[in-house]
């Protein structure tokens, strides 16, 4: 899938987002954190050229072939309602919600991304990923991450009804990193591994950003001279998420 704005009209945005994990720690808090999303989107609407969210939007996600799993229809219904007014949804995979498969884009017209992209927007370079399995380390993921990206795995799991599979897999993720983690999640300094991976890319080929989630902290660093990496952050504590108005991207704190 190509994604290229070559010009943005005056005036319009394009917006980035991810970790929202929606389904946890609970469904009253779960809600309560969708409705703050759908005021964002409904923000974001009034001027988006485009609307990213890049990865672990739900905490879980499985598709069955009749079946996808209960609740998050205001987001839904958001999506819907925005893709049909024109404005282009980009959804990339995370960790969380690597099983998307066909439901979004057939009933919402929005792209399922599963791996990053190098992309221009307005004449400036961006590399935009989840970031998992990115990097040196956390050599037991990636290799979770192929069997869980396995065909074979998701056949197996979809045999699997969906009362029993959604509901030990929802078991599982209030045992999460996002669903246990501490406001002030440990910064690693120049041991962060997306901004190795970041300077790994740069090296090969020159991006002005690298935009990514998964790492739960919002951050804005150089990459070399004249590039940055921005991590997204979340929407458990910090609400935070990236704006382009076609010269300078920012990181922002919504209804913060």
């Amino acid at each position: 899938m190509t994604f290229r704005i070559n010009q943005l009209a005056p005036g319009k945005k394009v917006y980035f987002a991810s970790d929202f994990h929606l389904g946890v720690p609970n469904a009253e808090v779960s809600r309560a954190r969708e409705q703050k999303i759908v005021r964002w989107l409904d923000m974001a609407k009034q001027d988006a050229a485009a609307i990213l969210l890049v990865g672990d939007i739900f905490d879980f996600w499985f598709e069955y072939k009749h079946a996808i799993p209960k609740g998050y229809v205001r987001l839904i219904g958001k999506l819907a309602e925005i893709t049909d007014a024109g404005i282009p949804v980009l959804f990339f995979t995370g960790n969380h919600d690597m099983w998307m498969f066909d439901y979004f884009t057939e009933e919402l017209n929005i792209p399922i991304l599963r791996h990053p992209i190098s992309t221009t927007i307005n004449g400036q370079s961006f590399y935009i990923g989840h970031g998992d399995g990115l990097g040196p380390g956390d050599h037991t993921y990636k290799v979770l991450k192929k069997v869980f990206a396995n065909k074979a795995c998701q056949w197996l799991f979809a045999r699997i009804h969906p009362n029993l599979g959604i509901g030990v897999a929802n078991m599982w993720s209030r045992r999460s990193r996002i669903s246990n983690q501490k406001k002030d999640e440990s910064f690693l300094g120049e041991d962060e591994w997306l901004m190795q991976y970041s300077k790994e890319v740069e090296a090969k080929q020159h991006h002005d950003y690298y935009i990514f989630g998964h790492r739960h902290l919002p951050l804005d660093l150089p990459v070399g001279g004249n590039s940055r990496y921005m991590n997204l952050g979340e929407w458990v504590n910090f609400c935070t998420y990236g704006v382009y108005d076609g010269a300078t991207l920012k990181l922002e704190t919504f209804e913060g």
